[in-house]
């Protein structure tokens, strides 16, 4: 039951990851958004989670796990009510931001209390995989959840529906969750470090934003890109200096966490321009419903749900982790790059399907390897700090690189429309070429992980199985 209760609250977020992409149209004509400023409504929520996930593990050593988890789910829920009720800009970007600070806290309390639910190996490998299943599950329920309601009520529904069940699964966590043992409370905050990194990851993302407007050589660009880097640079050295870091820098002497983390950011850019940029293409210029568009994301999100809760592991188990991660993510390359060829009058059989299976299988194929990887050579006293390191990843190199997409989209689609292209096929434009810089960064992510990762000790394993077991 416990276990239910934090699968339930776990999959709000993974829900409230996708359903937006859905209602971004919507939101877009309501509040008046421009085409690049929009990436903020994804942008508010995974900066403020990536850049509190590495701080949360902190807070629950220091406050407890049961306790911090009830608090992000209480801050996740009235956000929540905040974003459904938002009518201006800021006030629903401000909710999202607080959104993405309740979700960091729940997601990482989760599963260190699952952990520690789970203490014999063959239980938390089973508690691993049903947990992979609903989040990848999650995903789906959330474009299909978001197209009904957006297509069925208005995109303020899209976030409402967190209230209701965010109550009822807080009372739940209060009687079901089991109290805390005792737990180490000498465990220091980095507050400082959580506010460098963050508001550094914040200004690279505004000042990408805003170079769509001003320019990529303008003096307030370039000032907030120098004001990023030096607030990076500080970050890295008082890691380097403070006796327990949000981010133990020697961490990257392993090759396996180095590579999974750098393969993480450009995959997650890559990701998040397929979610995001598909939505707007499948709205503006297809001209779907918000329900057909939440369908067509189907199959790749049943897919990657399929490999999470079985066929990832039995791939793993035969082939090792490098040559899944490379495989799917060439597979998620080439999915990109039928997506940036998709025409004006596309169809969803010949433009929009294709695509989607590719992705599917490929994100499917990938996801739990890379996490694998990041894990696989570190010791046990440090897994929950390089689990946190490398969702970090995913968050920060989806934030920046959404926002670098959707600036070029932008200026791309402006180019076209002072050239005199129509409007449909200058919104096109702008959304191939991000899909083909997406392209692009998976097929990097592919060749990083076979050139760097090095021999899988499960492929030698199965390769050479008289050595194995000798």
């Amino acid at each position: 039951m416990a276990f239910t209760v934090l699968c339930s609250a776990v999959i709000m977020i993974v829900i409230d990851t996708t359903i937006v992409n859905v209602a971004l149209p919507s939101i877009k004509a309501d509040l008046g958004f421009q085409d690049a400023n929009l990436a903020w409504v994804v942008n508010a929520y995974m900066l403020t989670f990536g850049g509190f996930l590495l701080l949360s593990g902190r807070l629950g050593d220091l406050f407890g796990f049961r306790r911090m988890f009830l608090i992000g789910l209480g801050i996740f829920t009235v956000a929540s009510l905040g974003c459904g009720v938002a009518q201006t800009q800021s006030f629903l970007l401000t909710s999202r931001a607080l959104q993405g600070f309740g979700g960091a806290l729940l997601n990482a309390v989760a599963i260190a209390l699952m952990m520690n639910m789970f203490t014999s190996a063959e239980n938390r490998a089973k508690a691993m995989a049903y947990f992979s299943f609903v989040a990848a599950g999650g995903g789906s329920l959330g474009v299909l959840l978001g197209g009904l309601l957006t297509n069925s009520f208005d995109w303020h529904w899209n976030f409402l529906i967190n209230v209701p069940i965010g109550a009822i699964v807080f009372f739940a966590a209060i009687r079901i969750l089991p109290e805390p043992s005792e737990h180490d409370r000498t465990h220091k905050l980095d507050v400082l470090g959580a506010v460098l990194i963050t508001v550094a990851m914040m200004l690279a993302v505004y000042a990408t934003v805003a170079a769509a407007q001003s320019g990529w050589a303008a003096p307030e660009t370039l000032g907030m890109f120098t004001i990023s880097a030096l607030l990076i640079g500080s970050f890295i050295y008082r890691q380097a200096k403070i006796s327990e870091p949000l981010m133990p820098l020697g961490l990257f002497r392993l090759r396996s966490v180095s590579v999974a983390n750098v393969a993480g950011v450009l995959w997650a850019a890559s990701m998040f321009a397929w979610f995001f940029v598909s939505a707007l293409y499948m709205q503006l210029v297809l001209g779907y419903t918000p329900l057909q568009v939440g369908l067509s994301f189907l199959p790749a999100n049943l897919i990657m749900a399929a490999f999470a809760i079985s066929l990832s592991a039995k791939m793993v188990m035969k082939f090792g982790m490098r040559g899944p991660i490379t495989g799917g993510l060439l597979l998620a390359g080439a999915g990109l790059a039928w997506f940036a060829q998709a025409p004006v009058e596309g169809t969803w059989l010949v433009d929009v399907l294709p695509g989607m299976l590719l992705m599917g299988l490929g994100a499917g194929m990938a996801m739990n390897p890379v996490m694998l990887v990041a894990l696989r050579d570190v010791s046990p006293d440090q897994t929950g700090v390089a689990s946190g390191l490398v969702n970090t990843s995913f968050m920060m190199g989806g934030s920046l690189g959404l926002a670098v997409i959707a600036t070029v989209a932008a200026g791309r689609t402006a180019a076209l429309e002072a050239a005199g292209t129509s409007t449909l096929a200058a919104l096109n434009g702008g959304y191939s070429i991000s899909f083909l810089i997406g392209s692009i960064l998976a097929i990097s992510a592919a060749t990083l992980v076979w050139l760097r990762l090095g021999r899988d000790p499960i492929a030698d394993a199965n390769e050479h199985p008289g050595e194995a077991s000798a």
